[in-house]
């Protein structure tokens, strides 16, 4: 079960196992985890559980939230990630199934690989050079992911989303940058992410129900489909797939 440590310099002061979805952090006694300092803000953070994958975000504390010594406002965690709250105290995120699997107990095995019906009937079209590959059975590129700035570009406009994450929002941080919803209105340094999964591309909303697909305000994740339409404050993008070095959204 993974858990967090809470530490004041060098010294454990005392595990929580994260037992439920939402584990919220600060300086009040109605928080899950109370760490008294009045560097920490009453409500200074949260680790929440977002399909498979924990995350760290900032409550709008006073002092800010640290992931390894930089200033965050939501980010995912990794096994031994350190999540800084004020001068001293801070909480290690531990992932021991993570950490298990880093573990040598013995010589390499070699794994057993199952191989679908789909990538089996691949391999044989690989083999003859059918349909779908070339003359020696070299596969055509798949596609990827990309999305395509419709309106309100302030950057480039076509991007391929072939990292693991893609953060988009008014910051010379991310990858993908927005224009705010109006002259007042500035859009957020980070508003969301997409994320590259074997299922698929995943839209984790950073401020929730700022990014809307479809019309709809997204809070949590949800699953993109090829043609999407995202809108992020003023700027306007869709969603889709296609293979490197095609200029086409089909």
């Amino acid at each position: 079960m993974p858990k967090l440590v809470l530490k004041f310099n060098a010294a454990v002061i005392k595990e929580y196992p994260i037992k439920k979805p939402v584990v919220t952090v600060g300086r009040k006694p109605d928080n899950d985890i109370v760490v008294d300092n009045p560097a920490v803000s009453s409500h200074h953070c949260k680790i929440s559980l977002v399909g498979d994958a924990f995350y760290v975000e900032d409550l709008d504390s006073t002092n800010g939230t640290y992931l390894n010594d930089k200033r965050i406002v939501k980010a995912g965690l990794k096994n031994d990630d350190v999540v800084g709250l004020a001068t001293k105290h801070m909480l290690v995120f531990v992932d021991e199934k993570a950490a298990m699997a880093k573990k040598d107990d013995g010589p390499a095995i070699e794994p057993t690989i199952v191989v679908s019906p789909q990538r089996a009937a691949e391999i044989a079209e690989r083999a003859s050079g059918g349909p779908g590959f070339g003359p020696v059975g070299a596969p055509v590129a798949e596609k990827i992911g990309t999305i395509r700035v419709l309106k309100g570009v302030v950057d480039k406009v076509d991007f391929e989303l072939s990292a693991i994450s893609t953060y988009i929002g008014n910051s010379d941080r991310v990858q993908i940058r927005i224009k705010g919803g109006g002259f007042f209105s500035a859009a957020p340094e980070v508003a969301c992410s997409i994320h590259r999964r074997p299922e698929g591309y995943f839209l984790v909303a950073v401020k929730d129900g700022y990014p809307v697909v479809n019309g709809s305000k997204v809070s949590g994740q949800i699953q993109l489909k090829d043609g999407d339409i995202i809108e992020c404050g003023a700027t306007t993008m869709q969603f889709f797939m296609r293979r490197p070095g095609d200029n086409s959204s089909a």
